[in-house]
């Protein structure tokens, strides 16, 4: 295709769509131009920046005519910051956005008929990230926390972000203003000299417990005791202070060693009935409030009486397994990570549960085994990550035929791609629930419930 535009070229045109990123796409005689901070259903004048053989980036100049959905972002850092994509759409927009997202990607890329319902969003769509990981480096200037600028590993300084709690901004805030003061020299990714590389913050939702991770860059930590006292003083509700070791030239955040300073060495939280323990590696998602609806309705589509026994594939700390053990004669939880299945383990003993049982190792491996010892799965239940579904899960799945798939997605691409294969297999997609667990970004997490036909 030749571009039927130039760099610098002036154009009048209309949004269509957003991509992933939350540029507005518009097209020229079928030539995509990505647009950012262009909304759907808004005519725009665009100044080309950028033009490639199959797309390309243009910049607004005017709005010529706006989309009832645009709002003020209420961030200062919003466009500056990659963090949030979607500020200047309203809340309303957002969730009809990823309504139609989804429903569009699962006829694109999976020919998947089923109905899409309406997003599940928050009555408060503000402050809810639970966790937060928080760079810190070293300028001319001094030290600067914040987050990334989209693309890039340049630190945007900021003193609170709007979707994160109180506490992550009472440290981004304060911390660096004294860093200096107690020696503690904040990390430069070009040199891998410094101490400090990230703070991370985790809250319980339900128990109001605060967790503060220092990730340094060696092990040798003597300002430890003025590091304490000073993330005491900044963050009073505090209960566990853990320094995580990462001497590696990466972008990984946490590294492979980590010692409790002060205090206990997780926190604890609660989603609907189940407690459970989340240390400073635990996997354990973002926004609780909504994590308890998308749970509630992976519970809803497996359709459990108490009898029947459920397999959860990717089952992680073990918090869909406890969901599902509530209602299930069993569940058998299988992941990868050996560290997860011993925390799934303890957070089933945590709660008082019997009738669970967890074994670290590939999926695709461990359930034919479990299915050859008589372990079989009325329902499955699988939550991926980004990626998806293993290609030989899959063929297990289609190969033991359990009667009923729950699938929790946080990908609603590979969703479709995999709901394909499932079909093909000799399965029906009947229904798909999308939920937002990140309000203010493009990313939706999706519920797909399957009957075997």
């Amino acid at each position: 295709m030749v571009a039927p535009v130039k760099k610098n070229d002036r154009k009048i045109v209309l949004v269509e769509d957003l991509t992933h990123d939350g540029n507005g796409v518009a097209k020229i005689d079928g030539y995509p131009l990505f647009i950012q901070g262009a909304l759907p259903q808004e005519t725009v004048e665009v100044h080309v920046l950028k033009t490639l053989k199959n797309y390309g980036f243009a910049k607004i100049v005017d709005i010529k005519e706006e989309s009832p959905d645009r709002v003020k972002a209420p961030c200062i850092y919003f466009g500056k910051c990659g963090g949030c994509q979607l500020q200047h759409l309203s809340y309303e927009g957002q969730l009809k956005w990823k309504e139609n997202m989804v429903r569009n990607v699962m006829k694109r890329i999976g020919k998947i008929d089923a109905p899409v319902l309406p997003v599940k969003g928050m009555q408060d769509p503000w402050n809810y990230r639970n966790k937060s990981q928080i760079p810190f480096t070293q300028t001319e200037t001094g030290p600067i926390a914040g987050f990334y600028k989209s693309k890039t590993h340049d630190i945007v300084d900021m003193e609170r972000c709007i979707i994160q709690v109180e506490e992550a901004d009472q440290i981004m805030a304060n911390l660096k203003k004294e860093l200096m003061d107690i020696g503690l020299q904040p990390y430069n990714e070009e040199s891998h000299r410094g101490m400090l590389r990230h703070v991370v913050i985790r809250k319980g939702r339900a128990t109001g417990e605060v967790m503060v991770v220092l990730v340094t860059n060696k092990h040798k930590f003597p300002q430890k005791d003025a590091a304490i006292a000073l993330i005491r003083k900044l963050v009073p509700n505090v209960t566990s202070i853990v320094q995580n070791v990462n001497i590696e030239k990466t972008n990984v955040i946490l590294g492979n060693e980590t010692i409790t300073l002060w205090g206990k060495d997780f926190i604890e939280d609660t989603i609907g009935n189940v407690r459970f323990e989340i240390s400073a590696r635990s996997f354990y998602q973002v926004n609780p409030v909504q994590t308890e609806v998308l749970y509630k309705q992976a519970l809803d589509y497996a359709q459990l009486s108490g009898d029947e026994t459920v397999i959860d594939a990717y089952c992680g700390i073990g918090t869909i397994s406890l969901f599902l053990a509530e209602k299930a004669k069993q569940v058998l939880g299988v992941e990868i990570v050996e560290q997860a299945i011993e925390d799934a383990k303890r957070n089933a003993e945590l709660n008082g549960f019997t009738n669970t049982y967890f074994e670290a190792g590939p999926a695709e491996e461990v359930i034919p085994r479990w299915y050859a010892e008589g372990k079989k799965a009325d329902v499955l239940v699988v939550d991926p990550p980004r990626k998806g579904c293993d290609e030989a899960l899959l063929n297990t799945i289609i190969e033991q035929k359990p009667k009923r798939v729950v699938y929790v997605s946080c990908n609603p691409a590979t969703l479709a791609r995999d709901l394909r294969v499932l079909e093909d297999g000799g399965y029906k997609t009947k229904e798909i629930q999308p939920v937002d667990m990140f309000p203010q970004t493009t990313h939706c997490e999706a519920v797909a419930w399957l009957e075997l036909v």
